[in-house]
């Protein structure tokens, strides 16, 4: 580590330093209460909680946009033993809720560490909670689909039970909740910063090839960086551009970003511009949320799911090669296989469950992803679809 990222790091400590002990705890909104030990910010959240499963990655998953309205809980037993940095995020403004771990790394140990996750919890101002029975929480997800609950990081006081379901209470849930607003870009802007490489950091992209526009439902930057390491000159617009937003920077190719909440409750606004866009005849490329739009737009229906997908160790299926990729996920809706229109393939379908993961518009350079192949935290198995993408922009540059 260089003089600088020392210096960095030994004031972030004095500004984010730890209390030796704080109460904490979970409450779920039917009364049931984890106690543990409250770290992050000196506070509490209400939100969806949910678990994942990746055992990497816990700073990109946490600066996920599409985490907005939840609260995580991982699986893995022992999270934050490489500490943070500020490369490694997908977004400079979090909208997770909350977190809840089985064990906390107070001590990490990693060359490029300038922040323990603690601080940096309290940087964001999220609540964080250690020392639960996370196999419990888990189990009780998956039996009875993900709760309603609030995540108190209490300091010194007793936990008011009766005020935390009250507050647990009031949380309406997801469905009908349109938070892409919430996490969108506020104006239009360029990206041209490239994939990250070991012992260089990030780079720029000089001369682009073709233009992407981008509608950011959420959008996570290792999608922009991908983009733009195949060549694309990228513009981002708003959640809530119209087609001639999109359109008046004349794309090759338009991408659907993944972003949280309800499909159809953004498909409000988003779905008109969808199909706009499709109506030109320019590839479009979804993902995740603008996998679930899309479908929506082509006629599909989309549908709340008991425990969502959240994880970075999925399996698909590619039904076009018959191939398996292991892929990231983070959703709590999905694409209702029963409901797609004719015209419309099905192109990749989970493993786990058999919901469906791809689609594709037939004779259209029009196509989506359930899941997340830019691959941040990885892994890797599915950038294949971006040079699609590339390659089908390309031939309209």
């Amino acid at each position: 580590m260089t003089d600088a990222p020392k210096a960095h790091a030994a004031a972030a400590a004095s500004v984010f330093s730890r209390a030796p002990f704080s109460k904490g705890g979970l409450m779920l909104a039917d009364g049931t209460f984890f106690e543990g030990t409250g770290f992050g910010a000196q506070t509490s959240a209400v939100g969806e909680v949910c678990f994942n499963t990746a055992m990497t990655g816990y700073q990109e998953i946490l600066s996920d946009p599409s985490y907005a309205g939840q609260i995580v809980a991982f699986t893995f037993p022992h999270i934050g033993i490489v500490g943070t940095n500020d490369e490694d995020i997908e977004t400079i403004t979090p909208a997770v809720r909350g977190l809840i771990v089985r064990a906390d790394a107070q001590h990490p140990s990693n060359y490029r560490n300038l922040l323990a996750l603690d601080g940096w919890l309290k940087k964001h101002n999220i609540p964080a909670i250690a020392g639960i029975d996370t196999r419990a929480l888990t189990a009780l997800i998956r039996e009875k689909g993900m709760p309603h609950g609030v995540v108190a990081n209490l300091g010194d006081a007793e936990p008011n039970r009766e005020a935390l379901i009250k507050q647990a209470k009031s949380f309406a849930g997801l469905e009908g909740l349109d938070l892409a607003k919430e996490v969108t870009a506020r104006q239009t802007s360029t990206w041209n910063e490239t994939p990250w490489v070991w012992g260089e950091g990030y780079k720029t992209e000089g001369k682009p090839s073709f233009r992407v526009t981008v509608i950011d439902y959420g959008v996570k930057r290792n999608i922009l960086r991908l983009l733009a390491g195949m060549g694309a000159d990228i513009t981002v617009v708003p959640a809530n551009a119209t087609t001639e937003d999109v359109m008046r920077h004349k794309p090759h190719g338009v991408l659907l970003s993944n972003g949280p909440g309800d499909p159809a409750a953004t498909g409000v606004y988003a779905i008109p511009t969808i199909k706009g866009v499709i109506n030109t005849g320019t590839p479009v490329f979804g993902i995740c949320l603008g996998h679930q739009m899309l479908g929506l737009a082509l006629g599909a229906k989309t549908k709340k799911m008991a425990q969502g997908h959240h994880g970075a160790n999925h399996p698909v299926k590619d039904l076009t090669t018959g191939k398996v990729e292991i892929v990231s996920m983070n959703h709590g809706f999905t694409v209702d296989r029963e409901t797609l229109p004719k015209g419309v393939s099905e192109t990749h379908v989970s493993l786990f469950d058999g919901t469906n993961c791809g689609l594709r518009l037939d004779g259209k350079d029009v196509f989506s992803v359930q899941y997340h192949p830019e691959a941040s935290p990885g892994p890797m198995d599915s950038h294949y679809l971006f040079e699609r993408f590339a390659e089908a922009a390309k031939k309209r540059a």
